[in-house]
Formats: structure tokens, sequence, C-alpha cells
């Protein structure tokens, strides 16, 4: 079966729709899938759950899909860097679903490895406790939090072969390893794509098996935030 597509937009052909779930990598603006996103965005799909660390910046990432009003609820673990989340929130257009960091990346594993739900710590007497089932053990409290699935994830990663085994490339790996394994369909863009067999098999980090579609992209990479000492 072919996995590779020619472009960002006819990798998602037929896999968007209104109400659908996306799992979008990426921390901050670092290993996000860029194109994908403005592919998603062009598709005109709305009424989005969209599941990530954060929802980019303004004009970049997420924060396009944000512009276009196509997100109906975030579930996210950091909020900040964008004005139009700020706003949409607070004037009640925009759901959202706050996690601790730690809490929303093992809920994608969760969901990933077929875990329906898991107990934790944290968030135990926060607001983020509320309505969450308690239990004990050994004499500690734990709320129980759900695994997540996605209809698609959209995967950013380094390298990838013809078959989809992927290479992450340092701190861009975050979120994506995870997601790969929670979509029910998974579409990634790649800095590189290479033949079969030519990637080494112990550097591997997401087999193929979890990859659905590749698209190779270019990127710009935008900083989120520049900081420099004066000369």
């Amino acid at each position: 079966m072919n996995k590779v597509y020619p472009s960002a937009a006819a990798a998602l052909e037929g896999l968007t729709f209104d109400g659908m779930t996306v799992m979008a990598g990426g921390f901050g603006l670092c290993g996000i899938p860029e194109n994908l996103i403005i592919a998603l965005r062009d598709s005109g799909a709305k009424d989005l759950t969209a599941i990530s660390n954060n929802a980019g910046v303004d004009d970049f990432g997420l924060g396009l899909l944000l512009q276009t009003r196509q997100i109906k609820k975030m579930v996210s673990s950091y909020v900040g860097e964008n004005a139009t989340f700020e706003r949409q929130y607070l004037d009640g257009d925009l759901e959202l679903e706050f996690n601790p960091q730690g809490t929303l990346a093992e809920r994608i594993r969760a969901g990933g490895a077929g875990i329906p739900g898991f107990y934790t710590k944290t968030g135990v007497g926060t607001l983020i406790a509320e309505g969450k089932e308690h239990k004990d053990f050994n004499g500690e409290t734990y709320i129980m939090e759900t695994g997540l699935v996605s209809d698609v994830s959209l995967v950013k990663a380094w390298k990838a072969d013809k078959e989809g085994n992927l290479i992450f490339r340092k701190t861009a790996r975050n979120f994506n390893p995870m997601m790969a394994t929670a979509g029910k369909t998974t579409v990634v863009e790649v800095e590189e794509l290479v033949e079969i067999g030519e990637l080494d098999p112990d550097q591997i980090h997401t087999p193929g098996i979890f990859v659905d579609r590749i698209v190779a992209g270019s990127f710009e990479k935008r900083i989120e935030q520049r900081t420099i000492r004066e000369a």
C-alpha cells in the first residue's frame, strides 16, 4: 500500500469532517505539523475538538484554525501566547478542557495503548479534580483520568521511510510519538523521506504500523519567542 501523498491537502483528502477530533503534535511552535494544519484549515471542517499541548500563536499553527473559528473545543495544557484563544474563551465561544501537562501526555499515551482510564494524584484538591472519580490507594487520594483518541492525528517527524517508520529530532519529538499511536488515522509530514531500509532500525522512534499517510514538506519553523541580550 502506498502511504506517500504529493501534498498535505491530498494527505487529508477524505479524512476531514465537521465535529471531528484531531490531535496535533508540537510544543509551542516546535515540532508542529504546520503544513497539515494549513490543509485542515483549507478543508473547511468546523466544530473541531483539537487535542494539543497549546494552540500555537495568533497567526501560526493551530492559531490559524482559531482565526477561522473552526475549533469548537481545545483539550490542552497551556493557553498562553494566543490572544485569539483568550478572547474566544472569555466570550464563551471556545470550550477548554484544561490538563496538567503530564496528565495530557499520559492520557494520549493511554489512548494509544488501549487503556480507557488511569488514576493519578496530579490535580487532587484543585479545579482539575471536579466531577472526576476519586479513589484512595494506600492512604493517598487519586483521581481518574480517561485515555484520549482522535479521528485523525497530525504528526511532524524529521525523517521517515516510505513504510512510515519515523525518526524525530531532539525536542521536536515532544507529543508527536504518542499522538501517532492514538489516532484512528495518523497522517505525518516529514522533512526527509527515504527509501525503505535506509533508516537504522535502532534509531526508529515510531514504527510504520502506526502511520497511514505521509507527506514530505518544507517548513518555516517559526520561533515562538526570541530573547537576546544587548550587545
